[in-house]
């Protein structure tokens, strides 16, 4: 393919959260013209304040928007990150004419639990099995989600029959159709996998193990402490379940992008809980970068430009057992007001480092409500080392030198990643 130069074009980001920095730097990398798009004030915009140019304009007045695009010379759309801007984005470039790596029924399907979990059983992709309220041979524990929510909102793990009723209207009120999914509890090893779309060819890009902690009591959903890559898990999954996924995919119709699926394990099979058509918070682009030469997320902003996903073909550089181990560092901030972060630079210079990413800054407040939410994660930092042997001394060196202060001098940085969480996990 011919490389394409982009430099001079007007690429719109819609939604100004932090994520979308990375949208913006990405694409300011390559000479783009940024410009960032939501209601919120340039304060409370964080990917505004980078941007070349802040628009102020709902993302979800679509009309307003193709308003916009076709009056301001805009040359494509992004959004990542972000599940419920999807089908809107998907309407506004129908309605503008610019490229969108999927459609808004692909997207309405990818967001709904209840829809892409139908799915997965129709094709054979392992998945959580399911109970209805009703049921007399319920199990406990469960856990309640609502279908259409991302982030871990609305989730609530349940012991009895009198937690579930109270944990299905939680799930309720953070679901946009009022409907939920009472899961069996799997509270065992989890892992990621990462997809790579181009041009209707399904690349299986990675297959990490997802670290999860209980370091915020039981009654806390746990959150990932850290992501290697790749797991061990990785040949039984291409052996039973990756064909599988292919044919789902080409059901669906998908052509290009990307995609993560979030899985517990239990005797080697991963069952998927979760999974996004999009960029996820993971960041673990940045990884495949590094490791393997190639960048899903600029590939996904040259297609916004372009139509194409890329300008070579990645056929010959995916390789999901990775040449050299990597890692994913996610620390987590106990709920307080964040007054400094520290270790940030420090942690940029050692080896094999390729990036560190904060998630809040200071003058943030993690609140209590935020337990057990995504965004509790504060700083992610990703690289590879030479062996897995090195792999837990540079994980633990990252949390150890990074620190969280809070308003009273504390450190807010929960415990991260210890021995067991690795070992015998790796490839």
């Amino acid at each position: 393919m011919e490389i394409v130069d982009l430099r001079g074009k007007r690429l719109l980001i819609l939604g100004g959260m932090r994520f979308s920095c990375e949208i913006v730097k990405t694409a300011q990398s390559l000479g783009i013209y940024t410009l960032v798009a939501d209601y919120n004030k340039i304060e409370d915009s964080p990917a505004k304040q980078i941007a070349d140019e802040a628009v102020d304009l709902s993302v979800t007045d679509v009309d307003a928007v193709v308003s916009y695009i076709k009056n301001n010379d805009i040359d494509g759309i992004f959004v990542g990150f972000n599940d419920m801007l999807l089908p809107y984005y998907a309407e506004i470039c129908e309605k503008s004419g610019l490229p969108c790596y999927g459609t808004k029924q692909q997207f309405e399907t990818l967001i709904a639990k209840d829809k892409y979990k139908s799915l997965c059983r129709q094709f054979g992709v392992p998945t959580i099995p399911e109970y209805d309220i009703n049921d007399d041979n319920i199990e406990y524990p469960v856990l309640v989600k609502p279908v259409d929510s991302s982030g871990s909102r609305g989730i609530t793990i349940c012991h009895s029959h009198d937690e579930l009723v109270k944990a299905v209207e939680i799930g309720r009120k953070a679901s946009k159709t009022g409907k939920v999914l009472i899961e069996r509890y799997m509270d065992g090893r989890e892992v990621t996998v990462f997809w790579t779309f181009q041009n209707g060819n399904y690349f299986l890009s990675a297959l990490a193990n997802r670290h999860v902690k209980h370091n915020q009591g039981d009654d806390v959903i746990p959150l990932p402490v850290g992501y290697t890559f790749p797991s061990v898990f990785l040949p039984k999954y291409q052996k039973e379940v990756e064909d599988n996924c292919k044919k789902m995919f080409r059901h669906l119709g998908i052509k290009d992008g990307m995609m993560f699926m979030q899985c517990k394990v239990e005797d080697g099979t991963c069952y998927v809980y979760d999974l996004g058509f999009r960029p996820t918070g993971s960041l673990e682009y940045k990884i495949l970068k590094r490791v393997c030469g190639y960048d899903p997320l600029e590939m996904m902003i040259r297609h916004s430009l372009t139509g194409i996903m890329g300008s070579e073909d990645i056929s010959t550089r995916v390789n999901p057992l990775f040449a050299v181990p990597a890692f994913n560092v996610s620390c987590l901030c106990a709920p307080g007001t964040i007054k400094d972060i520290v270790g940030i630079d420090e942690v940029k210079s050692f080896p094999g480092v390729e990036d560190v990413v904060c998630g809040h800054v200071p003058g943030e407040v993690i609140t209590e409500q935020m337990r057990g939410l995504l965004a509790q994660i504060t700083v992610r930092v990703l690289g590879a080392v030479a062996s897995k042997d090195q792999l837990l001394p540079m994980m633990q060196k990252i949390d150890d030198t990074i620190a969280i202060i809070g308003d009273d001098g504390e450190n807010l940085l929960l415990p991260g990643i210890e021995y067991d969480d690795i070992d015998g996990f790796v490839i």
